[in-house]
């Protein structure tokens, strides 16, 4: 995808998550902790899944590519987050911008269809146990997240071409510390229509494609679990489907905080406050949501770290 447009602009600067000379410096180190702690967190987990047999099963394989993606987030916004609290002037190329568009874009997409994904599988793995391996075989969890990634792909294409085509004519000072669509949709000086029409449309389509399955699978879940006639059942239920529910009420709740548009005029600065939840903390917690209430992952640890230590 060819990074050229009619616009003047070729460079935006980058106004970072807040302009008060006190707070940079403790935001810096905080969010620096937050880098180091979800990168650590997250490669450890893909490690455990990868390096004990016991966790090459469709759950984690799911786990694998969620821990992957909150990864990545670490890579495609942090690094500039954290330099507009020690640079003057945090500037970043148009080509810079989009492909920081693309990519965000792009691994908040495919995260949604994972966590959906997901949810499938407990719901298999808890209403139809004896069919789990036939259902959730390789190649159908194989071709899920192939299908997430496309997905997610896509939509990032659609978004990133539209916004090409806008110009941008003076200002380029983002109010943001990312490039995010509606931050850059306020400095365009051709009309952002299509633009507007394009977000509701993918937004629609990918709330429309995740959210009914979620929702239907942990129903279903629900039901099931009330039909149980021992507590032991229960209990394995319920801490099965537990850390996957808190996972997805914290990416859903905080990315519909800084997404959808009030009418007030602190909109932005309210986005870019939920949007370090979803983009900073939420993939720091993953990890630690998985393995603290997971037993195969601690029983997995334990060994991994037996082992390193023998």
């Amino acid at each position: 995808m060819a990074m050229k447009n009619d616009s003047s602009v070729i460079e935006f600067i980058l106004m970072g998550l807040t302009d008060q000379p006190k707070l940079q410096l403790p935001l810096f180190f905080l969010l620096s902790l937050n880098c180091v702690v979800t990168v650590m967190g997250n490669l450890s987990l893909i490690n455990l899944i990868c390096l004990n047999s016991h966790l090459h099963t469709p759950m984690y394989f799911f786990l694998f590519n969620l821990s992957f993606i909150d990864l990545c987030y670490s890579f495609v916004i942090t690094p500039k987050m954290l330099m507009s609290f020690i640079s003057e002037r945090n500037i970043i190329s148009f080509t810079g911008c989009m492909t920081q568009l693309f990519f965000y874009c792009f691994f908040v997409s495919s995260e949604c269809y994972v966590l959906t994904a997901m949810a499938y599988d407990r719901y298999v793995a808890i209403c139809k146990p004896l069919l789990y391996t036939v259902t959730m075989s390789t190649k159908f969890c194989s071709l899920l997240m192939s299908g997430s990634y496309m997905m997610g792909c896509a939509g990032a294409m659609v978004h990133t071409g539209c916004m090409i085509k806008l110009i941008f004519c003076d200002s380029n000072i983002i109010n943001h510390y990312m490039c995010d669509i509606f931050p850059l949709l306020q400095l365009s000086c051709s009309s952002t229509y299509a633009n507007e029409l394009v977000v509701s449309i993918i937004v629609v389509t990918v709330i429309s494609a995740s959210s009914p399955i979620i929702f239907v699978s942990y129903a279903l879940i629900l039901f099931n679990i009330l039909h149980m006639s021992s507590p032991k059942g229960w209990s394995k239920a319920f801490s099965t489907c537990g850390s996957h529910i808190i996972t997805v009420g914290l990416f859903y709740g905080f990315g519909m905080l800084a997404h959808v548009k009030p009418s007030s005029s602190g909109f932005v600065e309210q986005g870019k406050f939920f949007s370090v939840f979803y983009t900073n903390v939420v993939p720091m917690l993953n990890p630690l949501i998985y393995s603290l209430r997971n037993k195969d992952v601690r029983l997995a640890l334990k060994k991994t770290v037996k082992r390193i230590t023998n």
